[in-house]
């Protein structure tokens, strides 16, 4: 079996001085490192260029990532974004249809806070822009002024869901985490099971009913400092098995 299964892990699109760069957080990259055993492969968003089933066939499994940006709202039917809102058309053109492809295929998927909000979208679901301008839900956004230790620290807790993926992982009623979003769920997709909630009653993770393999979203960051914290550690362990079984099987295929 193949120790170190690839995973597709699809950039962010940024202009630097001027030059347009396809860039991945190194939090992530070193999660799936130490927390899933595997070898990451930066996938650059190039959806005119690139085709999303061509990539999947080279890889044992995809992180869709958190980011600054947010997904432009035409593609849940939302409201025009505000003024200086930060979005990244080339992401989304990329991973809207990456995501549903893999879960059609079966190919593990591990979607963390972003690519939360990707998953639901990708599946007919809706988001709040500012969830913390929605009356009954608490401010779910990082003190900027704050040490990144601080940011990412636990912040709220947040109760599984009986018998789901993650209560079993974490074996415990209720988890600590942080929470760095200003976006989240508005229409839950159909087809998926609520695996976490928020204490003010926002949906903080969610499996896909349909999918033909592991297919986790969680809207809080499990990446950082990941070897720190043992829930984290067993979601990315349990995401880095499945890719595991995954690449064993296109081992089989290529002998």
């Amino acid at each position: 079996m193949c120790s170190r299964p690839v995973i597709g892990v699809p950039a962010d699109r940024r202009t630097l001085d001027p030059h347009p760069f396809h860039m991945v957080g190194e939090k992530y990259l070193q999660a799936l490192v130490d927390g899933a055993d595997a070898l990451p492969l930066i996938v650059p968003v190039l959806a005119d260029e690139l085709d999303v089933a061509a990539i999947l066939a080279e890889v044992d499994g995809v992180l869709l990532t958190g980011s600054p940006s947010d997904i432009e709202p035409h593609h849940y039917a939302g409201e025009p974004s505000r003024d200086g809102t930060l979005h990244d058309p080339e992401r989304d053109a990329l991973t809207l249809p990456l995501a549903r492809r893999a879960l059609d295929t079966g190919i593990p998927l591990l979607a963390v806070c972003r690519g939360f909000q990707e998953l639901n979208v990708a599946l007919g679901g809706s988001l709040h822009q500012r969830v913390h301008e929605v009356p009954g839900y608490h401010n779910h956004k990082e003190n900027p002024s704050d040490s990144l230790d601080a940011q990412y620290s636990p912040s709220h807790p947040v109760t599984l869901v009986d018998g789901g993926l993650l209560q079993k992982l974490h074996g415990d009623a209720q988890a600590m985490v942080n929470s760095l979003h200003g976006q989240g769920v508005k229409r839950l997709a159909d087809g998926v099971t609520i695996e976490a909630v928020a204490d003010d009653g926002l949906i903080e993770a969610f499996t896909v009913d349909s999918a033909k393999g592991f297919a986790l979203a969680v809207q809080w960051h499990p990446e950082w400092n990941v070897k720190d914290n043992p829930f984290s550690m067993e979601i990315f362990k349990a995401f880095g098995d499945e890719c595991r079984v995954r690449a064993a099987k296109r081992q089989v295929r290529r002998d």
